[in-house]
């Protein structure tokens, strides 16, 4: 009976042992309070491990699209303010390209520019380039009133006759490299419209720079007056074959024997041997024949040719084969001629 009384308590104490982790009465420092902490430190492991190895808990799907959303929305932003930054960047640069390009324009601006005094009658140039050369000749190439021109449909009235005054008169003779030019002393005058203009230079083209009805002629001499109030009338002399004309003959035993030389011959002429007998003629307003094409100069073209001989025209033209500007349009310019 003693013995069975000990077995029961022995299996009490056991059972009272084993059962008092699932007891709700213990305590938890009770739990801990046992020998060495053991079961403590074995339920803390256990509830690490077991939410370590828990699975996440899966998203909804309206939490997953809130979720895409957001990352858009992050995304979008940063797409926003790398094209702001490249635009500021080329904003700046472009800022800085004009400011640099404005310098430069400022200090060619600047700088005087230099244009060219050089024309010809052929090549680069030419006439048809003058205009282009220099802004000072501008006239040139979109003038209103430039000569030469073809003399067409001449209106036939009573024009007076030109008064001449010439007489003989030192001159000298220069090769400007453009043509032979011949400076005449003072006093040699034209009367014409009322008003008197005094002889200075005349010189020659080759063709003829006038036209009349589409007809050129070998050479021709302008002989260029001015008044008083700088206006300029030129007289026209056409130049046909025939016998030699005596005053391009003394023109012509003064040659320079160097280009852009002058000869002071000290013999005279007299410019009166030049005029034709018969003293019809066109007139109309046109230009200057050569740069800087300045107008309003009154042109008259005297209608009969003057006769130099194959001898002369030669001559100069071993000199200037070609020193002519070509015929301008008349622009429904008013020309006049003598009945």
């Amino acid at each position: 009976m003693r013995t069975l009384l000990t077995l029961l308590a022995c299996c009490c104490v056991v059972s009272a042992a084993v059962g008092a982790d699932k007891d709700p009465l213990i305590s938890p420092s009770t739990k801990t309070a046992l020998p060495g902490g053991a079961a403590g430190a074995a339920s803390s492991s256990a509830s690490g491990s077991a939410s370590a190895s828990a699975p996440a808990r899966k998203l909804s799907k309206r939490e997953e699209e809130a979720q895409a959303e957001a990352d858009l929305s992050v995304r979008i932003q940063e797409r926003l303010a790398a094209m702001r930054a490249n635009q500021q960047a080329r904003a700046a640069a472009a800022a800085k390209a004009k400011k640099v390009a404005a310098a430069k324009a400022a200090a060619v601006a600047a700088v005087p520019k230099v244009y060219s005094n050089v024309w010809s009658y052929e090549g680069e140039a030419g006439p048809a380039n003058w205009g282009k050369i220099n802004p000072a000749w501008a006239r040139c190439g979109s003038g209103n009133r430039q000569s030469p021109i073809d003399i067409r449909d001449g209106m036939k009235v009573d024009l007076e006759q030109i008064t001449f005054d010439y007489h003989p008169s030192s001159f000298n003779v220069t090769d400007n490299g453009h043509t032979v030019q011949v400076m005449v002393g003072n006093g040699n005058f034209i009367t014409v419209g009322n008003r008197t203009y005094e002889l200075v230079q005349f010189h020659f083209h080759r063709p003829s720079e006038e036209r009349i009805n589409g007809k050129g002629f070998e050479m021709v001499m302008h002989l260029v007056h001015k008044d008083g109030e700088g206006r300029i009338a030129i007289l026209a002399l056409l130049l046909e074959r025939g016998k030699p004309q005596p005053v391009i003959q003394n023109v012509w035993n003064n040659l320079p024997l160097e280009k852009f030389d002058t000869a002071v011959p000290s013999s005279t002429l007299d410019p009166m041997d030049l005029i034709p007998a018969r003293r019809d003629y066109f007139t109309f307003m046109g230009s200057m024949t050569t740069p800087p094409c300045e107008e309003n100069v009154l042109w008259l073209v005297m209608k009969e040719p003057v006769q130099a001989s194959p001898a002369q025209m030669a001559l100069f033209s071993r000199l200037y084969p070609l020193n002519a500007r070509p015929t301008q349009p008349s622009n429904g310019r008013i020309i006049k001629e003598s009945q």
